[in-house]
């Protein structure tokens, strides 16, 4: 009897076979009266639902020396039985168990009633148990062809195993020298002709053309061969449901492994480069299911004897192959990547020493900064000189292009600028002389620079402007009311060697208010689409000059009006801008404003306090 679970099914099962064990029942037999036995109480437990799950079933067991009975009987609503019995389904579980009771008993009935059913399955006994066997019978003297029959089939098979264990040991000797020799600094170089050295010798091949995926994945480029002559063009890889122009093509597109034979090949296929009678096999080359590219193995002349072991020697170097070529791109592209970020640290150092730490402030005017990068480096600064008690010297520049050139570029224009702000009084002049300088470098890399240079006289309350091709600077009118721009115009620094520039020079209102900027300010766009634009900047330079406001409250004014417009959206130029403003306080030093890593989360422009410049 067995309760309705598993585990009491699983005892039924140990309590047959233990019975049968002790009447002389051989381990075959027992084996195959176990499992069949728990295989049928599990099933009719599954099948037990409601009140059949309180009725145990029962196991009967009869034998004799010529065959066994078993006998399963449950209560459940049962099942129905299979006719012609199905061969076992795939992956399911479903009818795994009926199939193994099929498969180990000679017959199987199931007798289904209304409240019992009864599974009966017969097997047929080889008779006497095993030792008692034995002892009947009389020894037999072997013939001496069948012992010569016997020898011969063992060495063949020691011999087959001895070669195979060779080749394993060879394989595998190459895996590992192959690891130790990329394990030191510069070993990776070359490390697939060391391999495919080795491949040939262990398959007896005597050529080999390995081809690698290109980066964007349109074709396989050639990247190590035996001989120089093997060394053909790139093969395109086809489209989904175009036919590949070639074998290698067609094992990259399909992932199995081909055999190759110029013989019968197409006279276009380019691995008869290797020789009119050459053939091989061409294995791919997949690394965590991206394709990393192909390998073509063989001989010149005559057939290349590729049997199963040489076939799966060739797969496991194929395998280890692409697990290590796929490797090495993955630590070159890492350590580019580190270079990479340890230039932009760097470059984050010489940006953030472009911004002046605190700007120049004349009595009665106030002078402040904003800066903001789209990327972590980028080519827009600004910069500011008191020439004298009531002077000062404005700048803003914009180098063409973003990242560590940009940054070094705005580096040695900043440097000149400082350096030649004495000698010069016109702006025009000053550009004039940094486009000589900076012509050579610029134009070696095709790269510009344009500027935008202002002397401010706070005492005869002028300015006076040169451009370099950047947009014009805006002030407040004379009548203190209109906000007009300054349309200064002048080729690029680094377009042409020699450039004549012309300076303007204009009153400032009674404001006193200047606003110089580069394009980012202008050319930002919202979610929309929509640019901020120089008439939206005009606009608000007139709605907020004046009314005693100071320039660092106009700055906080205008990072916030940026800030509303943009919105969520990626900026993608840098901004930098300068205001000037007369102020009704006591003289102040400002310091400039910029953008520390630490708030740069949501790419906003913010002024930057006393600690932070």
């Amino acid at each position: 009897m067995f309760a309705p679970n598993l585990a009491s099914a699983r005892a039924a099962a140990g309590v047959v076979r233990a019975f049968f064990a002790e009447h002389g029942g051989l381990e075959p037999e027992l084996f195959a009266c176990e499992l069949c036995v728990a295989e049928a109480c599990s099933n009719a437990v599954v099948y037990a639902k409601g009140a059949a799950r309180e009725e145990p079933g029962c196991v009967d067991f009869v034998c004799d020396a010529h065959a066994l009975e078993l006998r399963v009987t449950d209560h459940t609503a049962g099942f129905d039985w299979p006719d012609p019995f199905p061969t076992l389904p795939g992956d399911s579980d479903r009818g795994r168990g009926l199939f193994i009771i099929h498969s180990l008993m000679d017959d199987v009935q199931y007798l289904r009633g209304a409240k019992e059913n009864v599974l009966v399955m017969r097997k047929k006994r080889s008779g006497l148990p095993l030792a008692r066997a034995v002892e009947s019978l009389e020894p037999i003297e072997p013939s001496l062809a069948d012992t010569q029959r016997q020898l011969a089939e063992c060495t063949h098979a020691i011999s087959a195993m001895a070669r195979e264990l060779c080749f394993r040991t060879e394989t595998l000797s190459a895996v590992f020298r192959c690891c130790a020799e990329l394990g030191r600094a510069g070993a990776s170089a070359g490390f697939e002709e060391r391999l495919l050295a080795d491949m040939l010798h262990l398959t007896s091949a005597d050529w080999y053309v390995l081809r690698l995926v290109s980066p964007d994945e349109r074709e396989l480029r050639v990247a190590a061969v035996s001989t120089s002559e093997l060394a053909t063009a790139p093969l395109t890889l086809a489209d989904l449901g175009e036919m590949p122009a070639s074998l290698e093509a067609h094992v990259a597109a399909s992932r199995t492994s081909v055999r190759f034979d110029a013989r019968e090949s197409l006279a276009s296929e380019p691995l008869r480069a290797v020789g009119a009678n050459a053939n091989g096999v061409i294995y791919p080359l997949y690394s965590s299911d991206a394709l990393v590219g192909t390998i073509a193995v063989g001989r010149r002349q005559g057939d290349f004897a590729f049997d199963a072991l040489h076939e799966a020697v060739g797969r496991t170097f194929a395998d280890f192959l692409a697990i290590q070529t796929a490797g090495l791109r993955h630590r070159e592209q890492d350590l580019q990547t580190k270079l990479i970020a340890h230039e932009l640290d760097i470059a984050r150092v010489i940006q953030r020493s472009l911004l002046p730490v605190a700007l120049p402030q004349l009595s009665g005017f106030g002078l402040a900064g904003g800066w903001h990068s789209a990327r972590d480096v980028g080519g827009d600064f600004y910069d500011a000189i008191a020439l004298g008690e009531h002077s000062l010297l404005l700048v803003v520049a914009d180098v063409m292009g973003k990242g560590v050139p940009a940054a070094l570029f705005a580096m040695n224009l900043r440097g000149l600028l400082r350096g030649m702000s004495a000698l010069f009084e016109d702006p025009a002049q000053l550009l004039g002389r940094l486009n000589r300088l900076l012509h050579e470098e610029l134009s070696a890399v095709g790269m510009f620079i344009t500027a935008q240079v202002a002397v401010v006289d706070l005492r005869k309350r002028t300015v006076t402007a040169a451009g370099a091709g950047h947009g014009p600077l805006l002030y407040v009118a004379e009548d203190g009311k209109r906000v007009l721009p300054l349309a200064t115009q002048g080729m690029p620094l680094g377009v042409l060697p020699d450039v004549d520039y012309r300076s303007l020079t204009v009153s400032l209102g009674r404001s006193g208010t200047l606003l110089m900027h580069t394009d980012g300010l202008t050319d930002m766009r919202n979610a929309a689409g929509e640019e901020f634009g120089q008439e939206r900047l005009v606009s608000w330079l007139g709605a907020n000059h004046g009314r005693g406001r100071s320039a660092t409250e106009l700055r906080g004014r205008l990072a916030s009006a940026l800030n509303r417009f943009r919105g969520d959206t990626a900026m993608t130029d840098d901004q930098a801008f300068l205001l000037l403003a007369e102020e009704r306080v006591e003289d102040v030093r400002e310091p400039a404003m910029r953008l520390p890593s630490s708030r740069r989360k949501h790419d906003t422009l913010v002024p930057a306090d006393a600690g932070d410049a």
